[in-house]
């Protein structure tokens, strides 16, 4: 239970001060961010249960840090980088994925760049989010894997109870 709060409040801090600071890539580009941080919550709790300890030490391990990022879908955000890092050095990928801030703009910018109805309910939002992060921006009007498409819902389902309190 410790270790939950713990995950909590780092990612409560993390979110808070992402809200309150601008956020620049490598290239230099303010990021818009389509996806709440309730979304990005629920999408980490589906993804990995949050769990910053599984951390990459290599790409070719295939994915890294909360959200399970891979090389290619780091590439397709636009190559984010933490402490003014180059975006071709050999760590850059693993450092941004394993750094829960980056890894949530990096996400943000995936979104930004795939934002698509895949559940073709009308609407953009969080479910489409969670599909295209998990399927990918090719693929998110597949079906969702049952653990990840329950573990998602039952997040949502959560903080909407908690607001409506």
């Amino acid at each position: 239970m410790r270790s939950e709060m713990r995950v909590v409040c780092l990612w409560m801090l993390c979110c808070s001060v992402a809200m309150l600071c601008p956020t620049v890539g490598a290239q230099g580009h303010l990021l818009d961010k389509p996806v709440t941080e309730l979304c990005l919550k629920c999408i980490c709790e589906a993804i990995s249960c949050c769990n910053a300890t599984a951390v990459c030490i290599s790409p070719e391990k295939g994915v890294c840090g909360i959200f399970r990022i891979t090389w290619a879908y780091w590439v397709d955000a636009g190559k984010l980088t933490i402490e003014g890092e180059q975006p071709d050095s050999e760590k850059a990928f693993i450092n941004c994925a394993n750094d829960p801030l980056c890894a949530a703009n990096s996400v943000q910018n995936y979104m930004k760049k795939f934002n698509q109805d895949c559940n073709d309910d009308g609407e953009m939002d969080c479910h489409d989010y969670a599909r295209i992060h998990k399927l990918g921006a090719y693929g998110c009007h597949k079906d969702m894997p049952y653990k990840y498409q329950s573990v998602f819902e039952e997040c949502i389902e959560l903080y909407e109870e908690q607001s409506v309190e």
